[in-house]
């Protein structure tokens, strides 16, 4: 039915007549006898037109004008009446008629009208779908929020995308760090030019040297030409280097160089490139924990972090799940009238999200292939209720009483265990500043 009007009127014979009249000139239509039948319809059939009269006899053709507007903005709506006035033709247009029609008309005036709006919405449709492209090659969509540190976050990266300064990215996997890197580089004056990414854990050690400064040809064994890098396939744009925590200390030097002066020297060649680009790293590992460990260089440190941008993870954002949520419906193509009941909304918001945005999305992506209705229920999801975040359970007091101080080193403990040693998120799921963890990591020894 993706090629069908949807006809509303009340009046049989009317109705007849013109669905006669469309059906001679090649349309398809279904029609209904009042609004409720056809909002019902229109949301079973997704038509690629409405035509609705105004008076219907259990409610007005403006108010399923409406409502159709607010279920699908894209979908054009002819709004035909015998008592036709220019207030009445005023107000349909305001609420998104595409096109108002006073009885009797011939029925080349309807014919041509109904050609126009298809026409009108396949072409509303296509840019709608090339938007949506867009956002899903930029990676740019999703970032809006309900929440205040996010929403001063985004502020910030905004300011920093109008200039050139080199910003590093952090927080845990899956919050969103290469979006964020698209976003300020789709409000950069360098947007027009390419932003290349690079994932330096993908990369085998020994050659991620030529990967990001090139080779000339003889350099090495397979090395059968001359070949650009990273940093010069990037050039006038920006280059994203995911996992920044993970480069050689070797490697790191020669990063230091190429971010300060903006020249490259390729594998095998003795001649130094200057490159145009932008550079924005991201890592989800603590660098101030490393540089203190020695495992990453304090200079390349403070180079890369000129703009610190740290991205919380889901669970410190837990009013962003819905928006979210119904973000990754609509990406996903999900059939119109799939939503998530409001016990499903709940549990979203209460589950801890390990894998934050990404794991959500999965999430979404599997109940909207396995759901049992176009209403998803808290059985479709599969999260594990007992990671709920909303409530805390409290040890009962036994009769002999409890150490406070080893029931707070086991906390401690347990929080390091889940972030795989990384102080910086383990004082993040104990909601307490660093500097703290490690004054009670230095008094339990641990």
């Amino acid at each position: 039915m993706a090629d069908t009007i949807l006809l509303i009127d009340d009046d049989e014979s009317l109705r007849r007549v013109t669905e006669y009249n469309l059906s001679e000139a090649g349309f398809d239509l279904i029609t209904a006898s009042s609004g409720r039948q056809g909002l019902e319809l229109f949301s079973k059939s997704n038509p690629v037109l409405v035509i609705t009269d105004v008076k219907l006899g259990d409610m007005d053709g403006l108010e399923v004008l409406a409502a159709i507007k607010r279920e699908s903005p894209e979908t054009p709506v002819i709004v035909i009446t015998a008592f036709g006035s220019i207030e009445m033709a005023v107000k349909a247009m305001h609420e998104g008629a595409f096109n108002f029609i006073t009885k009797p008309f011939d029925r080349e005036t309807l014919k041509l009208s109904c050609s126009k709006a298809i026409e009108f919405g396949s072409l509303r449709s296509q840019k709608k779908q090339l938007a949506d492209e867009v956002d899903r090659l930029t990676g740019t969509s999703g970032m809006e929020t309900a929440n205040s540190a996010m929403a001063e976050l985004l502020e910030t990266a905004l300011k920093v995308a109008s200039s050139e300064a080199t910003v590093l990215i952090t927080g845990e996997s899956g919050t969103g760090k290469e979006v964020m890197a698209r976003l300020i580089h789709q409000h950069s004056p360098r947007k027009g030019n390419p932003m290349v990414a690079v994932n330096c854990t993908a990369i085998p050690d020994n050659l991620i040297e030529s990967e990001l400064f090139g080779h000339v040809k003889g350099s090495f064994t397979g090395a059968v030409a001359n070949r650009k890098g990273r940093f010069q396939t990037a050039a006038h744009g920006t280059l994203f280097l995911d996992e920044i925590g993970e480069l050689k200390m070797d490697m790191q030097a020669k990063l230091l160089r190429a971010t300060q002066e903006r020249e490259v020297e390729p594998v095998g060649s003795d001649k130094t490139q200057k490159v145009d680009v932008r550079i924005i790293a991201a890592t989800n590992k603590d660098l101030q924990e490393a540089v203190s460990e020695g495992a990453f260089r304090e200079d390349l440190y403070y180079r890369l972090g000129v703009i610190p941008l740290h991205l919380p993870p889901l669970r410190e954002r837990r009013e962003d799940i819905p928006g979210l949520a119904k973000h990754f419906l609509k990406k996903l193509d999900a059939p119109r009238g799939v939503r998530f009941s409001d016990k499903a909304m709940k549990l979203l918001k209460q589950y801890d999200w390990p894998g934050n945005i990404r794991e959500l999305q999965n999430s979404v992506e599997r109940c909207l292939i396995l759901r049992k209705a176009d209403i998803i229920e808290p059985e479709d999801l599969n999260l594990s209720k007992s990671q709920g975040g909303d409530t805390l359970e409290i040890p009962e007091i036994p009769a002999d009483g409890i150490s406070l101080e080893e029931f707070e080193k086991g906390l401690i403990i347990k929080a390091m265990q889940k972030s795989n040693g990384n102080r910086s998120q383990a004082a993040r799921l104990l909601k307490i500043p660093r500097h703290v963890l490690i004054y009670r990591l230095e008094k339990f020894k641990l």
